[in-house]
């Protein structure tokens, strides 16, 4: 078994314009190319220009005849085209989708997108016993809405919780999605956006069962060629949402283990294995009960999300979470209650925050979640979400509980643990102030 070179499998089929253009230009060219996106060369650097890039403008009532240079957008990374595609792999947390595919000479050559590598994947290596319902088990972020919701409205909050799509749903049944190809066609026909969001969604849905495999899931993808997967259980009420990033890196993991099972095959592939060891076990890095990440990926993560608030000059909050009278659950009714009670608030915060958001097992009864892109105020609402999520929680046997909130900013120059330090001094506040609440840094 081999695994392929970028170029072998990178689209050459791409659209690239240079900054000194305007954003109209570009637009026009998206339009025309029936492109999503259009990669904005700058010197020696490559970056991208998405609809939500132009809905953003929109949005702020800035002309699209500005230059792209005036536009803050993603840098896109960059790999060699004679490179593996393993060598891939550590681009997969990047929020974005797209690596450049580059010539010696540094010159663009292609591109690759998830779609390109899940493309190459051989479904006769995957994990044919491997459901869905395993790998959703503990449930999965997603945007739903109801099919009446005005179209501004939710292009406003996609925008704001950077959702690139979004399911509409009748009584928890999905009925359709919007994408950004919808959106494309909204932006082209100049659409009125006061409308209802079904007016515009993409319909009907189509769907997986939960109980199908991995390999189900991939050929599924490449027959449609989509960029998820939307998972019913078997009455058709909506079950989960699975990226092509997750299954890309689990059919990866599971490469892994077959080449290790075939000694003649390691040897050929033995050097890069070494280097992405690292990367696959941090794939792993997930809390046991709950299925959120651990400490160790957390901070990882933490230090990613860091790199990229400061490049951006974004903003980034944490909120730091600990349920209330915990001890005195697990001592009236058993640890084993207790850990239904953390599984039942994991799956409330899954549900709760934002596709973008990451959340962390802390330790015990404590959880914390980290907010890129989001400034106080927001966190704050973020935070009052969840805790009247939990409040609203029947668990089985347990019946009510609560959780208290401490919000803090992250600064730039600061360590992960001052901000935790600070998160943490606010959630004291909340149980001093009588529990069930939500407290910031600035009410300290």
């Amino acid at each position: 078994m081999k695994f392929p070179l970028v170029k072998d499998i990178a689209s050459t089929s791409i659209i690239h314009i240079s900054i000194s253009c305007s954003v109209k230009e570009a637009l026009n060219l998206m339009l025309k190319e029936n492109h999503r996106n259009a990669i904005v060369i700058d010197g020696d650097q490559f970056k991208i220009l998405t609809v939500v890039d132009i809905l953003n403008l929109k949005k702020n009532k800035h002309n699209i005849d500005t230059k792209l240079s005036n536009v803050n957008l993603a840098k896109i990374p960059t790999i060699n085209k004679n490179k593996n595609v393993l060598d891939t792999i550590e681009y997969l947390n990047n929020p974005i989708e797209h690596i450049c595919i580059l010539n010696e000479d540094n010159s663009l050559y292609g591109l690759i997108t998830h779609t390109d590598i899940i493309s190459n994947i051989d479904p006769d290596t995957l994990m044919d016993n491997y459901r869905l319902s395993s790998f959703l088990k503990y449930g999965r972020r997603m945007k739903l809405v109801s099919k009446d919701i005005q179209t501004f409205k939710l292009l406003e909050e996609m925008i704001n919780e950077t959702n690139d799509n979004v399911i509409i749903v009748d009584k928890l049944k999905p009925i359709g999605i919007l994408t950004t190809k919808d959106i494309m066609k909204i932006l082209n026909n100049d659409s009125d956006l006061s409308l209802a969001v079904e007016n515009y969604m993409s319909s009907p849905v189509d769907t997986i069962k939960k109980n199908s495999s991995i390999k189900e899931a991939l050929d599924f993808l490449k027959k449609k060629h989509y960029k998820r997967v939307i998972v019913v259980e078997e009455s058709g009420n909506i079950y989960g949402i699975v990226s092509q990033k997750e299954l890309i890196s689990l059919s990866y993991s599971r490469w892994t283990n077959l080449m290790k099972e075939h000694q003649e095959e390691l040897n050929e592939i033995n050097t890069i294995l070494k280097n992405k060891n690292k990367e696959f076990e941090t794939l792993a890095s997930t809390d046991s009960l709950t299925g959120l990440y651990n400490r160790y990926k957390f901070s990882e993560l933490y230090i990613t999300s860091y790199k990229s608030m400061v490049q951006r000059h974004n903003n980034m909050s944490l909120i730091l979470l600990d349920i209330d009278f915990f001890k005195k659950v697990n001592d009236t009714f058993g640890h084993n209650r207790g850990d239904q009670v953390l599984i039942q608030i994991s799956h409330t915060l899954l549900r709760t925050l934002r596709n973008i958001d990451i959340i962390c097992r802390w330790g015990g009864e404590e959880f914390v979640a980290l907010l890129p892109t989001a400034p106080l105020d927001i966190a704050k609402n973020i935070a009052e979400k969840i805790r009247t999520n939990i409040e609203q929680l029947t668990i089985d046997v347990v019946g009510k509980v609560s959780a208290s909130f401490g919000v803090a900013e992250v600064k730039e120059g600061e360590k992960m643990e001052d901000v935790i330090d600070r998160a943490d001094k606010a959630l004291y506040l909340a149980k001093e102030s009588g529990r069930n609440c939500v407290r910031t840094e600035t009410q300290i």
